[in-house]
């Protein structure tokens, strides 16, 4: 990932360093040039990242009707060294997601968690164990790994342990529920280990009211520190309130009239699967003209305050997420010393993206010709009704299907989707209903370019290791014998 920081110097040794100084054992005038001369030795010149995260909206309990989403705080350079303390990311590690929440479900009323970006995105350490399917059931099975691994000593009541309200969830796997952006600016480990400093030191007890200290407050709080009026409220758009869309629209401007900061956007698409679709976020204004559940206050609204909510929303709060990824995009899986990509390797050209719907639905029209269905529409349905979910040693994810007739296993990951272990016709179904998934919605639920390229060619991998298995069973006679592994399941019939 951009922004990845990387140094032979071990983190430990830094953060020693740093907690010399600010706890003033290092007394003399010449303390504060000393120390920052032994980090610029220590460290490299190598950016590192502070962000807004913008999540979008769950459709659920208030967000149904405001569709405001949520949003976080990213660091590329900070890590968790546990969900309540900070310390300086060591090599190989990519940074860290810290968000607060009306109750996080811990033990202790925290105001914010930190936890590895690789957790909060995918629920893994190891992005290449991604889930490429999305369902409750393997992000309850993420959730629970990270309880145990991560949370022993902060979540040991019951009610945190099994009640769904606990929103230390959500900072577990966000991908699989919803469509993830981040708008990022450099930072120096200067600004990184002041912000370490004064958060360790600070009272972390929850104050959270949905008006004042709402998540949108915290965030621009974060930010504010790293460039002071970086990230403002939007009162008179979100009705006196700090909204997420303000403060990613606010601190994106700030970026922008400020070119030095190298301002740039990360997209996470939401994983295809059956969990439900994320929704756009929007501001206060921006949800009364969109939404039908507001048609009837809109329509109480008088006519004199019609015009100023119009003006007010055409002037200030038009800001497209998805837009700025377009503009402004950065790639998510580019190590660190690689030539950066071009905005159209990251993004795609639209081009490129109706060259590959014409080839997938070259792919389908082939089937249908050769009398396969090959019904879509179901299997992600299919799968999580007849699949029981798991996950092995590394922490990628398998499904295990059976019916009386014969049992199939299907890796999930990316890392084992192809693998020896996993049934490859149902790899190949899976991989195909990802990219009609993928390529047919809006722009908003696809991946990056790059990604996309690697899923393609796992596609044209996976359909020659079917045709591979379908030519040796026939060869064997089984299709005469014995049912395929696809018929054998009864959901998930041809």
């Amino acid at each position: 990932m951009r922004g990845l920081w990387h140094t032979g110097v071990p983190s430990g040794v830094l953060n020693k360093l740093w907690m010399a100084f600010s706890s003033c054992r290092l007394r003399s005038a010449l303390a504060f040039p000393l120390a920052m001369l032994l980090f610029h030795v220590a460290l490299p010149r190598a950016s590192a990242d502070v962000g807004v995260v913008l999540n979008e909206s769950l459709d659920v309990d208030m967000d149904r009707i405001t569709s405001t989403g949520h949003t976080a705080i990213y660091f590329s350079r900070v890590c968790p060294e546990s969900p309540v303390k900070l310390r300086l990311c060591g090599p190989g590690e990519n940074g860290s997601i810290m968000s607060n929440y009306i109750n996080i479900g811990e033990d202790r009323s925290y105001e914010w968690n930190v936890v590895p970006l690789n957790i909060y995105l995918y629920g893994v350490e190891d992005s290449r164990n991604r889930s490429i399917f999305a369902s409750y059931k393997i992000k309850h099975l993420l959730e629970e790994h990270y309880r145990q691994k991560y949370l022993p000593a902060y979540c040991t009541t019951e009610s945190c342990a099994t009640s769904r309200k606990s929103e230390w969830r959500e900072m577990v796997a966000a991908t699989l529920i919803r469509g993830v952006y981040i708008f990022a600016i450099n930072t120096t480990v200067e600004q990184d280990l002041e912000f370490i400093a004064e958060f360790n030191s600070s009272v972390n007890k929850n104050h959270f009211n949905g008006v004042t200290r709402n998540c949108a407050d915290f965030a621009k709080r974060i930010v504010n520190i790293y460039f002071p009026h970086s990230a403002k409220a939007d009162y008179l758009n979100d009705f006196g309130m700090t909204s997420p869309k303000a403060v990613a629209r606010t601190f994106t401007h700030y970026g922008l009239r400020h070119p030095e900061s190298h301002l740039r956007v990360m997209h996470f698409a939401q994983v295809p699967g059956i969990t439900k679709r994320s929704r756009t976020v929007r501001s206060g204004t921006e949800q009364l003209f969109h939404s039908g559940k507001l048609a009837l206050p809109m329509a109480l609204i008088s006519y004199y305050t019609v015009p100023v909510v119009t003006a007010s929303y055409f002037t200030t709060a038009r800001f497209n997420a998805q837009k700025e990824f377009e503009r402004h995009p950065a790639s998510q899986t580019q190590p660190a010393d690689a030539t950066p990509d071009t905005p159209e390797e990251i993004a795609g050209t639209d081009a490129q993206w109706k060259n590959f719907r014409k080839s997938l639905d070259s792919i389908l029209a082939e089937h249908r010709a050769a009398g396969d269905r090959m019904d879509l529409n179901r299997l992600f349905k299919q799968l999580d009704e007849t699949g029981s979910p798991f996950l092995d040693a590394n922490g990628a994810v398998w499904l295990d299907l059976s019916s009386e007739q014969k049992t199939a296993r299907l890796g999930l990951s990316a890392s084992n989707i192809l693998s020896a272990d996993s049934d490859p016709a149902l790899s190949y179904k899976v991989l195909l209903a990802r990219a009609r998934h993928l390529l047919n919605g809006p722009k908003r639920n696809r991946e990056t370019m790059i990604e996309f390229q690697q899923d393609w060619a796992n596609l044209r991998r996976a359909s020659a290791a079917n045709s591979l298995a379908s030519a040796g069973n026939s060869e064997q006679g089984s299709s005469a014998s014995s049912p395929s592994t696809l018929s054998s399941i009864p959901s998930l019939r041809r």
